[in-house]
């Protein structure tokens, strides 16, 4: 990978706080999907579930539960994505796990089924965030809500539950702070 491609993914992108206004075509949602979907799950599970809130309307029905700060970053954003997980993603794994009785594994312990579909899921939100960077598109993820309001408004009735939100869009101009600092090699890492 060339340091083009590491700067979008990582050294330069950064979380944008506002928006060109340009929109995202449904193709280009697709296409994320598609890139998202491939890297590695704990027995290929694919517990995570998307939901994009394409229209200004459906940004409307999750303003309530937005923490104020999140709010005008939201409702500016082309697209929020509700990343989700499904607790029975069990129930597809005979399909995606061929090779064995995964399905088993989890179907009769509910606190080892919901612990890989909320870690796996949340993998899968970060799986997101790399393949919108690139793709071209700006990510501003986001834990400021309330997942209850969210899951009723929005998840009613799936069994899903959501973890966290994303924008995305087309950032407008250069970030606003520089990037805050992060913990270094020795503070965050053990070679043992």
């Amino acid at each position: 990978m060339d340091d083009l491609a590491l700067d979008a993914l990582f050294r330069t992108a950064r979380t944008p706080t506002a928006w060109t206004g340009a929109p995202i075509e449904q193709e280009l949602l697709h296409s994320l999907y598609d890139l998202v979907k491939l890297p590695p799950t704990s027995g290929n599970c694919q517990p995570g579930r998307f939901v994009f809130l394409t229209s200004q309307d459906s940004r409307e029905r999750l303003r309530p539960a937005l923490s104020p700060g999140n709010v005008a970053c939201t409702m500016g954003a082309a697209v929020t994505v509700i990343v989700a997980h499904d607790p029975f993603f069990y129930d597809n794994l005979d399909r995606l796990y061929p090779a064995g009785e995964a399905r088993s594994w989890f179907a009769g312990d509910h606190g080892l089924a919901e612990e890989t579909a909320f870690r796996n899921g949340t993998l899968q939100g970060a799986y997101l965030i790399l393949a919108a960077r690139a793709l071209g598109l700006d990510a501003a993820p986001m834990s400021g809500f309330d997942n209850v309001k969210v899951d009723d408004i929005f998840l009613a009735g799936s069994g899903w539950r959501s973890n966290f939100l994303v924008n995305l869009g087309y950032a407008s101009g250069a970030p606003e702070h520089p990037r805050a600092p992060r913990l270094a090699f020795d503070e965050a890492c053990m070679l043992l």
